[in-house]
């Protein structure tokens, strides 16, 4: 069956167009780097923070938070090639200085990087 058909053939309308708020974004994508953030002006006069690189993750460690450097980027499951370009995302396995750890937020969505430890 066609997209966009109906099963006699004829074609669905749309009853409108996107408003300009309901419309997506640019694709924000944070890369292991030197920090730099962007603020982005939202609904209400608000302002969201959203990472562009970043280097630093905070790590919870015996119930503390400690900032670390990140080393390198192990993995990704999600996505094995977000790996190979140094991309994070939530869910990437990244190597600190204090060991392996996942990130636990969505960096693309907030201006700092959390995570856990693993073993």
């Amino acid at each position: 069956m066609n997209k966009g058909k109906k099963i006699t053939g004829g074609k669905y309308i749309k009853n409108r167009k996107k408003k300009s708020f309901e419309t997506a974004g640019q694709k924000r994508i944070v890369k292991l780097g030197e920090e730099k953030r962007r603020t982005l002006r939202t609904m209400g006069g608000n302002k969201k923070t959203y990472s562009l690189k970043n280097n630093k993750i905070n790590i919870l460690k015996d119930k503390k938070i400690q900032k670390t450097e990140i080393k390198n980027v192990l993995e990704t499951p999600s996505n094995r090639f977000l790996a190979r370009q140094n991309i994070l995302t939530k869910g990437t396995i990244v190597e600190t200085t204090l060991g392996k750890a996942k990130i636990t937020n969505r960096p693309s969505q907030e201006g700092v990087i959390n995570g856990i430890l693993i073993e």
